[in-house]
């Protein structure tokens, strides 16, 4: 259960670092999930960096539950 937190948590967050990079550099143009998940909702439209910028504190906080487990 460990090992898959830390993979869901590293993935996000760096899905969500690459997609706040891309908003404010136009790179990470390969990297289309962030993109992907941003697009599908209507809501988030317009609301990239901050959608990007949550996805990557999810990440990080799957991270730090992940090393808290491992702790217990």
């Amino acid at each position: 259960m460990k090992k898959i937190l830390e993979g869901i948590g590293m993935v996000l967050l760096v899905v969500g670092v690459c997609g706040v990079l891309r908003e404010l550099t136009g790179w990470f143009r390969f990297l289309g999930f962030a993109r992907f998940v941003t697009e599908q909702f209507g809501f988030l439209h317009g609301r990239e960096f901050f959608a990007n910028v949550v996805i990557a504190v999810v990440g990080f906080a799957v991270l730090m539950i992940a090393d808290q487990r491992r702790k217990a």
